[in-house]
């Protein structure tokens, strides 16, 4: 029987359309974009990882609870963007338009997450950026759709300048890769130095693709500087790190918190010795007070990546779970007849609420003023001793 010579043409088309539409309704689909290869792979693999292993979860689960008691797929599409922009655009791109995603969730990078706001801003889909750069996020007015899950680099020279001015430095260099992320770290300490009394006698860049630094250290060396801070990521990271040492500069050596990652003391070797940088408080989980409001949760998290993967711990690995944390239970909140448009309006309208949640990057407030919701006390100073992570607080400056 030809069911098109039994039912109008209209009424055909209504009765495809609410099927697409009960389809939609019964599956969440999550774009997750990351640097799984490419330079800034050791922040992207991690990220990929959970994402993996939170969707075999979910599928064991059979999906998230809604609030009709029924269960609800999840799918978590996730695309490689080879830690360059372009790739990332046309990943985004093709979750809205293609696979029509609820939320996206990218990136590893500040460049490549900045690249695809306007894509997101335009299309009206949350986004949740795994980068650290303050312009990811602000003016909040331009970053209605944007959030993010890392510490910005602000709250990173906060500790910074307080090492510091506790040591009683008055000169000191910054290096810097050039790109947002770098510029972004060195514009947030220059930020913070200001009425001091600290200088910074000399500043440059570099690119992520260099192999030798020693042009730039040498002249760090002729500047008078008491300190050096690096604002950067592996492998570059490392590669400064290395030069530092070979040179023999007698002065501290300070980085920013893109280097908490294994790949970074792996790479550096025995260059890392020694290196001091604010980061999450992950990396020393163990070695926190009792009293730490994350411990217990950093602890459990460190367990489940570990035991998953087979892999150290990775603070950009954090940053993915808490992106993903933050989206499930916003997701299970939805009517199940939602349209696609108003889901993604409910969810930016989510995020934007989101109260006291304890992740992994620190405990997230966000509002309609914040689309970060952490400060500098989600963030401790981290020293590498033999080859490891150890607590660096201010009783052992």
């Amino acid at each position: 029987m030809d069911i098109r010579k039994l039912v109008p043409v209209a009424l055909l088309l209504g009765i495809l359309a609410l099927g697409v539409r009960t389809a939609w309704a019964q599956e969440f689909r999550i774009g997750f974009v990351a640097a799984i290869t490419g330079p800034a792979s050791s922040l992207g693999g991690p990220e990929r990882d959970v994402a993996v292993m939170l969707q075999k979860e979910l599928d064991a689960a059979g999906g998230l609870p809604g609030p009709d008691g029924r269960k609800r797929t999840v799918k978590i599409i996730i695309h490689d963007d080879q830690s360059k922009a372009d790739e990332t655009v046309k990943a985004v791109k093709k979750l809205i338009a293609d696979d029509k995603v609820h939320a996206v969730i990218a990136s590893s990078q500040s460049p490549t997450s900045l690249a695809v706001i306007p894509i997101v801003t335009e299309a009206r889909v949350p986004l949740i950026s795994m980068a650290s750069s303050h312009a990811i996020v602000t003016p909040v007015k331009d970053r209605y759709w944007v959030f993010k899950t890392p510490q910005s680099n602000i709250h990173v020279a906060v500790h910074q300048v307080g090492y510091l001015k506790a040591k009683g430095v008055k000169k000191i260099a910054s290096l810097y890769v050039n790109d947002a992320f770098g510029e972004d770290s060195r514009r947030g300490l220059a930020e913070m130095l200001k009425g001091t009394g600290i200088e910074a006698v000399y500043e440059d860049k570099f690119e992520h693709a260099d192999k030798d630094m020693t042009p730039q250290l040498t002249r760090v060396r002729a500047s008078g500087a008491e300190v050096l801070i690096v604002h950067a990521i592996p492998p570059s990271a490392s590669i400064i790190t290395k030069n530092f040492r070979d040179l023999g500069l007698p002065i501290p050596l300070i980085h920013n918190h893109g280097v908490g990652n294994k790949p970074f003391i792996d790479l550096a070797g025995g260059a890392a010795e020694g290196v001091i940088f604010p980061i999450g408080k992950m990396l020393v989980a163990e070695e926190l007070p009792a009293a730490d409001p994350q411990k217990k949760a950093l602890l459990d998290f460190i367990a489940w990546y570990e035991k998953g993967t087979g892999k150290p711990r990775s603070t950009f690995a954090g940053h993915g779970w808490d992106a993903l944390q933050m989206l499930f239970p916003i997701l299970a909140s939805l009517p199940p007849d939602l349209p696609l448009e108003q889901a993604r309006v409910r969810i930016r309208d989510g995020l934007e609420q989101t109260r006291n949640f304890v992740g992994t990057g620190g405990i997230f407030t966000m509002s309609a003023e914040d689309h970060v919701g952490l400060d500098e006390r989600s963030m401790v100073l981290v020293r590498i001793e033999g080859g490891k992570w150890k607590y660096f607080p201010r009783e052992k400056w």
